[in-house]
């Protein structure tokens, strides 16, 4: 239960969802967790409902000065930094004729540009040997109708995850990334009070007939966070009970 201990976590994306879990999973562990998101209200019951002990810092991955903020009170609260989980991220389904620049720019600046400038403007305030864990999804390793900028901001952060690992090395810090497949998480709030059933219709396309939990997530997190990976960087984790193995045309 102290594979973590006194380690100091920062989770942009922390107030809810896989954020939320992996935050949980991290204070199990005995870790010093900051979390990082743009909903004030939602930080703060996040806060209530994990640990008085959490540090929460509102803000937004894609403005700069939020990012210096939330880096520069880690560091006078906790700190140098061990483990960072870029995690925040937007999905907003588009087909390809409908799609305008403004959905572009909206996913592109918070799933890629944020991404980057996150991992970019942490590493002066990480301790050599941290190690990084960048959120990609399973729609960067399958073709999924109507999601084509979404897809590929998430093939961007596999290849990140490869060439910050590169770039990093020389300070042992470790950077991997993890893939989700389905999970039950708010970001299908939207498409559920459309359709109630369709998390349930897409378990049985699934090999596992389930979708997951944001726990099956932050257990991967902690692997990659721990001395147990120590040896494991640039690497992609696929988390999707199966679905990526499976025949398209069989669905």
């Amino acid at each position: 239960m102290n594979r973590l201990k006194d380690k100091v976590a920062v989770i942009t994306g922390g107030n809810s969802g896989i954020g939320k879990g992996i935050a949980k999973r991290f204070l199990e562990e005995g870790a010093k967790v900051v979390i990082f998101g743009r909903n004030a209200e939602k930080l703060k019951q996040t806060k209530s409902e994990l640990s008085e002990d959490v540090l929460a810092i509102q803000g937004d991955v894609v403005n700069t000065e939020d990012l210096y903020n939330l880096f520069n009170e880690t560091s006078s609260h906790f700190g140098k930094i061990d483990i960072l989980v870029a995690n925040a991220g937007v999905a907003k389904g588009v087909h390809l004729k409908d799609i305008t620049e403004d959905d572009f720019d909206y996913m592109v600046n918070i799933n890629y540009r944020g991404l980057f400038f996150t991992v970019r403007y942490a590493i002066e305030y990480m301790n050599d040997d941290a190690s990084i864990i960048l959120m990609a999804s399973i729609a960067g390793h399958i073709g999924i109708k109507s999601h084509s900028i979404y897809s590929s901001t998430k093939v961007a952060t596999t290849k990140l995850a490869k060439n910050f690992a590169y770039d990093l090395s020389d300070r042992g810090i470790r950077v991997n990334s993890i893939s989700p497949g389905y999970i039950e998480t708010p970001i299908f709030a939207t498409r559920l009070a459309a359709d109630h059933d369709f998390l349930k219709t897409k378990a049985t396309k699934i090999p596992l007939k389930k979708i997951g939990t944001p726990k099956d997530i932050a257990n991967a997190a902690l692997f990659f966070a721990s001395e147990e990976s120590s040896y494991i960087t640039g690497t992609d984790l696929i988390i999707d009970g199966g679905l990526s193995t499976t025949d398209p045309t069989e669905n």
